[in-house]
């Protein structure tokens, strides 16, 4: 098997200081918990914007004080920017901003999908644009799959010149309204993606650990973070290190080695 790519969620666009204290919001709790988690073991580290008064945002301005710090710092690690539906205005302008900056990865939602509290949005012109956006800026899209159909939908846009093997998919499991995180369902996604590609899992709440455990004996690689659970366990609230210091744990106990960053662009072909 490949080594395992750990992937570190920070942050996300959910969660607040009230849910999980440990949650990095500012620009310097960011680049502190970056550290921490290369460290344990991440070598991706999947970023969002907050503003000043930490709510979600796309602006450009706040994406790049964060890898203008993580340059600064001369910590080596592979960014990946967000893109999503929750920072704001649902225009490809407002959600492509950031991708004028230097980043090697950038997420990419190919199909829309309920939230609990509002529609996942994604028109085939804002995939499109997005897309766009990222092959001219020389950034590897992160395939986000929610569903099924959305794998579909990949390989339709493959097809149309959109999207440029060789893909990286990133199955996101049990967000409630969409797909649930179940081994059966993994398997299926997993089974469903094209040849030749590469694939993340991310276990969102409960399913967190049986998604993340299944995708190491798959071969696949790992998303974990405070983006997609609060909790450690039962009752201990999650840090983001704590978070890839398991997947690290899991990844050992299966005798799966993890990549380092060299490692992972060359898996990823960055």
């Amino acid at each position: 098997m490949e080594k395992l790519i750990i992937t570190a969620a920070l942050t996300g666009n959910v969660v607040t200081k009230e849910m999980n204290k440990h949650i990095p919001i500012t620009e310097a709790e960011i680049i502190e918990d970056i550290i921490k988690c290369k460290n344990a073991g991440a070598s991706v580290v999947h970023i969002h914007g907050r503003d000043k008064e930490g709510k979600p945002t796309a602006r450009k301005d706040v994406y790049e004080k964060i890898l203008n710090k993580i340059r600064s710092k001369n910590i080596d690690v592979v960014t990946q920017l967000s893109t999503g539906a929750r920072a704001g205005e649902n225009t490809a302008e407002y959600r492509g901003q950031m991708l004028a900056l230097k980043t090697e990865m950038a997420s990419l939602a190919v199909g829309s999908s309920n939230f609990l509290d509002r529609v996942n949005a994604n028109s085939f012109e804002l995939i499109e644009s997005l897309s766009s956006k990222m092959i001219n800026n020389n950034i590897k899209p992160e395939i986000e799959v929610f569903d099924s159909a959305m794998i579909s939908n990949a390989q339709w846009l493959l097809k149309k010149g959109v999207l440029k093997m060789p893909l990286h998919f990133n199955l996101v499991m049990n967000v409630p309204g969409s797909i649930k995180g179940t081994p059966k369902n993994l398997l299926f996604l997993v089974e469903s993606l094209p040849k030749h590609c590469t694939w993340t899992v991310s276990g969102i709440g409960n399913a967190h650990i049986p998604m993340i455990t299944m995708a190491i004996i798959l071969g696949g690689h790992v998303r974990v973070g405070i983006e997609d659970t609060i909790m450690y366990n039962d009752t201990i609230k999650a840090t983001n290190e704590m978070l890839v210091k398991r997947a690290a744990r899991i990844a050992k106990e299966l005798r799966r080695e993890v990549a380092d960053v060299d490692e992972t662009r060359k898996i990823l072909g960055l």
